[in-house]
């Protein structure tokens, strides 16, 4: 009696339907399938919240730094509104006022460093001032007192 099928059931059984006592393949699929797409959308999330750090290092960009510092943030923190500020940090070209402001300053110093250095030997001597000389009596009638 154990062999015989119901007469109410359907004598067509579907494939994922398995034998007691056996392995469900379809489960078995499925769940590896799941993995591997977990495991992808993780290396994508990885992938996207390091696009702007890649992208200030492949233009070589001033606010590099800024940049990946934020991107890690966001990574960390789920703070979708500082891996927007990275974006926009590593698509904008900020100027470079270093460089302009270090050279202003390297050719003040070199017009500066001439004065700085004069030295005064002993056959260079200044001339010495005239010594202070007598009060005139006569100058001093010419001017009215």
């Amino acid at each position: 009696m154990a062999g015989e099928i119901n007469p109410i059931a359907t004598h067509h059984i579907p494939g994922f339907i398995t034998a007691p006592g056996q392995t469900d393949v379809f489960l078995v699929g499925i769940g590896i399938f799941l993995l591997v797409v977990i495991f992808l959308l993780g290396i994508a999330f990885l992938w996207l919240h390091s696009l702007p750090e890649r992208m200030a290092h492949k233009s070589q960009k001033l606010q590099f730094e800024v940049v990946a510092v934020l991107c890690l943030l966001a990574l960390f923190t789920h703070n979708n509104l500082l891996w927007g500020i990275a974006l926009l940090l590593a698509m904008i070209d900020l100027p470079d006022l270093a460089t302009p402001l270090g050279r202003i300053s390297d050719a003040l110093e070199r017009m500066v460093q001439p004065r700085r250095n004069v030295v005064v030997t002993p056959d260079d001597t200044p001339p010495a001032p005239n010594p202070p000389q007598a009060a005139d009596p006569s100058a001093d009638s010419k001017t009215g007192e």
